[in-house]
Parts: C-alpha cells; sequence; structure tokens
C-alpha cells in the first residue's frame, strides 16, 4: 500500500480534528447514548409544514434558476432580504456589501484566507469557537488569547496583548469574538464594552471579525433585544466584518449563512468563494428566502425563545439539585449552552472516558482554549436532546463527579 504521509501538505499535517464533531459521530453511532456534545438545534422547532410548503411551490413553479448555477455572492432577492433583516438588528448596509456563504463556516475559513498571511495574529477570546480556532490555525495564523471578565472580554488585557505582539514584531490582523451567548461560555458582552472595543479596534487599527448565530435567541427572562444590538450596528468606518445564519433559527440542513463587511472585503470574498463551491446552493437560498418573505423566520425565533429557555431551566434545576456547590456556571441569557465549572483538580478531559462509558457525553473545556488551559472546565448543551434526557443525563454526570470528587477530596474547596 502507498505511503501518503510524504504527499501532505504543511497545513495537512498541521490540522486538527474536531472534539465537537467527534462526540457528535459518536451520539448518532449510540442510540442509547446522551449527547450534551453539540450545539444542534432541537428538530422538534423545525417548521416542517412550512418548509414542505414552500417546497413544493418553488419546486413546481418549474423556475430554471432554482436547480441551476448561480451567483457566487448568492441569489440577490435573499441577499436583499438579509440587508433588512440586518437593519432589524440595527445594522445599516446595502446588498454591495452582503456574502451568503455555506454556512458560517465557510465564512471563517475564507476569512481567514484572504487576511491572513502565515504567522500574522489573530486574536481570540479565552474561551473561544472551536470552529474559528480551526479556520484561523489552518491559515496560518498564531491564534493569541485574551481573557474574559463577566461581561465580555478583559479590555485591559487586549490592550496589554496586541502591545507585547507588536513589540515582538509581529502583525495583528484581528479579533474575533462572538458578542451575544458566545460559544461556549453563553456570556453577553455588555453594550457599553462594546462601544469600546470598537473605539479600541479604531484606534489600534485591527479589524474585529464578530460571530453572531445566537443573537436572536435571547431569553425573554433575562435579555432583552437592545442588549444584543451587533457591534457593527455601531461601526461607522467599516471596521466590523460581522457573520450570521439561518442555522439556528430555521434549519442548519439549510447551510446558508451571511458576511456583512467592507466593499474591498466582499470582492476578495467572492473571488475566493469561487475556488471552493462557486455558489451557494440555490434551491437552499430560493426556501430560506421564502421563508422570511412568508413570516416563517419571525415566528420561528419567537417560538425558540421560549423552548431553549425551558430547556437552560431544566438542565440548571438538575445540576443544582445533583451537584450543588460542587459546580458553578454562569447563567446563559440566551443561546445553547452552560458553561460548567468543576471542583478543582477535577479534570473534564480525564473524566470523559468514564463519562462515555456512561452513556454521558459533553465537551471538555480545554477544547476552547488557545493556551492549553479550561482542563477543569465543560460545556454542555442544552439545546438538542428532549426534556426527560436533560434530566437523566445530568443524573449520570452527577454520579460521575461526585464519584470523582470522593478520590480527589482536595479538590473541593479553596
Amino acid at each position: 500500500m502507498i505511503t501518503y504521509s510524504s504527499f501532505f501538505s504543511r497545513v495537512a499535517e498541521n490540522q486538527q480534528g474536531s472534539a465537537i464533531r467527534k462526540m457528535g459521530v459518536m451520539a448518532l453511532r449510540d442510540p442509547d447514548l446522551i449527547s450534551f456534545a453539540p450545539g444542534y438545534p432541537d428538530p422538534a422547532t423545525f417548521a416542517w409544514e412550512a418548509f414542505r410548503e414552500i417546497s413544493a411551490d418553488v419546486l413546481g413553479s418549474r423556475d430554471s434558476t432554482t436547480l441551476q448555477y448561480g451567483p457566487t455572492r448568492g441569489l440577490p432577492n435573499l441577499i436583499d432580504a438579509i440587508v433588512h433583516i440586518a437593519a432589524d438588528r440595527g445594522i445599516k448596509t446595502t446588498s454591495e456589501n452582503v456574502m451568503v456563504t455555506t454556512g458560517s463556516q465557510q465564512g471563517l475559513d475564507l476569512l481567514g484566507r484572504i487576511l491572513v498571511d502565515p504567522g500574522d495574529v489573530v486574536l481570540v477570546e479565552l474561551p473561544a469557537y472551536t470552529g474559528a480556532l480551526a479556520a484561523f490555525r489552518n491559515a496560518g495564523a498564531a491564534l493569541v488569547g485574551v481573557r474574559q471578565e463577566e461581561d465580555g472580554i478583559d479590555m485591559d488585557d487586549l490592550d496589554a496583548v496586541v502591545e507585547r505582539e507588536r513589540l515582538a514584531g509581529r502583525r495583528v490582523k484581528f479579533l474575533y469574538v462572538v458578542p451575544n451567548f458566545q460559544n461556549p461560555t453563553g456570556l453577553l458582552i455588555s453594550q457599553a464594552k462594546r462601544r469600546r472595543l470598537l473605539e479600541w479596534a479604531g484606534q489600534r487599527n485591527v479589524l474585529i471579525v464578530e460571530d453572531d448565530p445566537y443573537g436572536s435567541l435571547y431569553f425573554e427572562d433575562s435579555a432583552t433585544v437592545a442588549e444584543t444590538r451587533p457591534i457593527k450596528a455601531d461601526d461607522t468606518e467599516g471596521r466590523v466584518v460581522y457573520l450570521s445564519s439561518f442555522s439556528k433559527t430555521l434549519a442548519p440542513g439549510f447551510r446558508v449563512a451571511w458576511v456583512i463587511a467592507g466593499e474591498p472585503l466582499i470582492a476578495k470574498l467572492d473571488v475566493t468563494k469561487q475556488t471552493q463551491d462557486l455558489f451557494t446552493g440555490a434551491l437552499d437560498q430560493r426556501i430560506v428566502f421564502e421563508a422570511w418573505k412568508r413570516g416563517v423566520l419571525e415566528r420561528q425565533v419567537v417560538k425558540l425563545r421560549g423552548h431553549y429557555q425551558q430547556k437552560r431551566d431544566v438542565m440548571e434545576r438538575s445540576l443544582a439539585a445533583g451537584l450543588g456547590d460542587l459546580v458553578t456556571w454562569p447563567e446563559p441569557r440566551g443561546g445553547f449552552f452552560l458553561w460548567v465549572a468543576l471542583p478543582r483538580h477535577v479534570s473534564a478531559d480525564d473524566l470523559l472516558p468514564r463519562a462515555i462509558e456512561h452513556k454521558v457525553i459533553y465537551v471538555a473545556g480545554s477544547a476552547f482554549f488557545v493556551d492549553g488551559s479550561g482542563r477543569s472546565l465543560m460545556r454542555l448543551s442544552f439545546s438538542l436532546p428532549p426534556i426527560p434526557r436533560i434530566e437523566e443525563g445530568i443524573r449520570r454526570l452527577t454520579e460521575l463527579v461526585k464519584e470523582e470528587v470522593s478520590r480527589h477530596p482536595e479538590s473541593v474547596g479553596t
């Protein structure tokens, strides 16, 4: 058999698989496994009947462009719809500043390709979304972490990190942030800090890449639409590149997302996208457009807020009842995740194999850190499992954590 190792590029050699994807595949193979790992939307919330009707109408029209190649930047009517969606979020833009992508992950990958030269510094939160870390790492970026506070990124640490990197002769290209219900922590960056971030980016001459898949999914008992106003909404000089998606609100199977950026960036993204997939699926885009036009999207987000809020409450109650003060987490005010801190000296990485044996899985916190930390943290997603499975899964985790603490009593306390 041929040995392929000598044929791989340096990029291929350095690629790292996603811990979240591995956990997701594992859950699909074993129906008895309760998975808190992937941040998948709940299929029980999908607008099945509306999608069936829209699909029948779209295909029934026999419009040749529905199943034909289309513009790389996306179908014009969907781009116009995105301009309206952005306006509802406070972002004033035009169709020339919008590009449709095959999921937000493609947007992140494309941005890495057009903005990063090998060795350039990309600033990320500690912790940060693993898909973004992979995309920027594959582009050759040097990923440098910045600490978080309760209301988001630590501004003092951010400035100190930039100063340090530039004194070392490295180019700092952009800061990647998820301001609304961050993956993995669930944190919401305060509006005051968002304004400071924008001002800071102008002073330091760096870009901000703002990833916003969860902004519409705020919980009405603890957050408001005003608190989720994007950083991009106050950007007057094109300093912010904004990404969002229909995956969490309509369905991830459509693979339709978008980027809003300055025209020169969109032009480069357009050319680069031509080497990947030429265009986003026309059928998917037409269904998504009709879902927006017919009000399906608007009805969905209202439904989803209450649905996921209830699931969050169930997971929080189950954790509190089972583990009490042994674990802590910041209460998420939207999104899909609980960011759970285990007792000190208890490693989420070491606990995971035993969790798998007990038919429950999560993502160990270390996967989200670029500085090697996070071993006593775990991300639990409450979005996918039905409520009885959430309760049973937390019961299994409770037993495991208590067993681990009994073995290492020194882990409890300060």
